[in-house]
């Protein structure tokens, strides 16, 4: 028996992977490369190279391997650019994950990890995010995350009376960040990480959108979680699913207290030995000052938690980065 895990190639993919070939769950890697990157699947893990969007690859992979269940991490990912490419989101998004869906219950699998994101909140009016909180999306990106929780939610009903129910939860990312593998670092180009990196590595001063929010320091606050956190809770939702456990539809996997983005800052001059004083530009549209959710539920069933300080966050993505080379 195996885990599929769609994106298998990404960047947080690709940690998964890793964290059930350590758990014993045989994974078999599905991706299609737009944004991953072969040499971050490891050796000796099963890959098939293909889209989500064709069924009968994704069926013949289920059947092929003998698949236990799904950790659903492929997708566009990038909510600013979903509003100039919503078609296209909507296309890798839903139509992906209402394939996947397809393919599963044709194939007799019954168990997914649904790869979820704080974008489904939107811009939320409390101070601290909850399961519950309403969900306002404000992006292509974001409304195509929550569909996808529809999707599950829809077909769990839909097979709840047959010989095999579908399972579900959905894992919501907020800012992931760092590395559990040397070898394997943030490739995104919209990132805060990367993005700071990379401008340190071309000799350049990294730069701060905004330093007038209503916040301890002026710039906005966000949940930071280090990717093995991430994929250590999927290998435990994946766990809980194939023992029938009880599971939440949905786990919001933040800090409870979250980081400023000059912290983050300080963190990394501190880290990588560069002395730098950031740039200060204009406020982007529609940045909310603060954005932190609890990751209570996350903590009784998946056994969540924040094993990284923010110096080990972005101590291990900067020597990853580096290692990789300009």
């Amino acid at each position: 028996m195996s885990w599929i895990v769609t994106g298998g190639a990404g960047y947080i993919g690709s940690h998964v992977v890793r964290a059930l070939a350590e758990a014993g769950l045989s994974p078999v890697v599905i991706d299609d490369l737009s944004s991953g990157v072969p040499s971050f699947v490891p050796s000796g893990v099963p890959f098939v190279k293909g889209t989500i969007l064709d069924r009968d690859l994704v069926e013949k992979t289920l059947r092929d391997h003998r698949a236990e269940g799904v950790i659903h991490v492929a997708g566009f990912k990038y909510a600013g650019v979903s509003v100039q490419r919503p078609l296209h989101t909507y296309a890798q998004n839903v139509e992906g994950t209402r394939v996947i869906l397809e393919a599963m219950d044709a194939a007799g699998v019954a168990n997914i990890v649904f790869s979820s994101s704080a974008a489904v909140f939107g811009t939320p009016d409390v101070p601290l995010v909850v399961e519950s909180t309403e969900k306002r999306p404000a992006s292509p990106y974001g409304e195509s995350k929550l569909i996808g929780e529809w999707l599950l939610r829809d077909q769990a009903a839909a097979t709840a009376e047959s010989d095999r129910p579908l399972r579900h939860t959905s894992l919501r990312y907020f800012n992931v960040v760092g590395s559990a593998d040397p070898s394997v670092y943030d490739v995104s180009p919209h990132n805060l990480f990367p993005i700071v990196f990379e401008a340190l590595l071309a000799g350049k001063t990294p730069r701060i959108n905004g330093d007038d929010y209503d916040t301890e320091d002026g710039t906005n606050v966000r949940d930071y979680v280090h990717v093995g956190d991430i994929a250590a809770a999927h290998v435990a939702a994946a766990r809980r699913l194939a023992a029938g456990d009880p599971i939440e539809p949905a786990y919001n996997l933040g800090s409870g207290d979250g980081l400023s983005v000059k912290q983050i800052m300080d963190a990394v001059a501190r880290v990588t030995g560069i002395d730098f004083t950031p740039e200060i530009g204009p406020r982007r549209p529609g940045d909310p000052d603060r954005i932190v959710a609890t990751g209570e539920l996350a903590a009784r069933d998946l056994d969540w938690k924040m094993r990284y300080t923010v110096d080990e966050m972005v101590r291990t993505g900067w020597e990853a980065r580096r290692a990789a080379g300009s």
